[in-house]
């Protein structure tokens, strides 16, 4: 019954911005933190942002510090990341997480994920 819908996604010119949504169902949304990952042709998925239940906790990883912001309304069972200053690096699918503690996201181990929404940045 779980499942989480990522939306958003496109073609963006280098140095705009992009707001990503990944709405939840099926699950109790404020009790599981929720992540974004990406992962690029050829490439490993990485990390890029997780948040906790609650919405007080947030981790990045460096190469998007500064640039990117995960957020979410609990009350709209979503998670978002907005995009700033994207640059051509940042194209990859991207897809949400979500894990029942903040640690399993940062680490990759989310217990639901999302298909994903594809992203270009061009120069």
């Amino acid at each position: 019954q779980v499942q989480l819908l990522e939306s958003g996604g496109g073609l963006v010119q280098a140095g705009g911005s992009l707001r990503l949504s990944c709405a939840a169902s099926g699950l109790t949304f404020s009790r599981y933190a929720m992540g974004w990952f990406r992962q690029a042709p050829g490439k490993e998925r990485e990390f890029v942002a997780t948040i906790s239940g609650s919405g007080i906790i947030t981790r990045y990883d460096d190469s998007v510090k500064g640039r990117f912001k995960i957020s979410r309304d609990n009350a709209k069972n979503t998670v978002y990341l907005q995009m700033n200053s994207l640059k051509p690096e940042d194209t990859a699918a991207y897809s949400c997480a979500a894990a029942g503690h903040i640690d399993r996201i940062v680490v990759g181990r989310g217990d639901y994920w999302g298909q994903g929404t594809q992203v270009k940045v061009t120069v």
